[in-house]
């Protein structure tokens, strides 16, 4: 191999590793993000059944 082609394919793999680092990065922003988001949601109130707990169904 001469020292072009050699060069050329460390290139291409240090740009791939490069991307990858970058969207690693990226996601890991966006996750944060998220979670933030959802920490600062206000407490959703509980749902009350509509009947649970107030009638008895007796059947034979």
């Amino acid at each position: 191999m001469d020292l072009n082609a050699i060069m050329a394919t460390q290139l291409s793999d240090l740009q791939q590793t490069v991307q990858l680092n970058v969207l690693q990065n990226a996601m890991n922003i966006q996750t944060t993000t998220a979670v933030q988001l959802l920490e600062q949601l206000p407490e959703q109130p509980q749902a009350v059944h509509p009947f649970k707990g107030t009638t008895i169904d007796i059947q034979v």
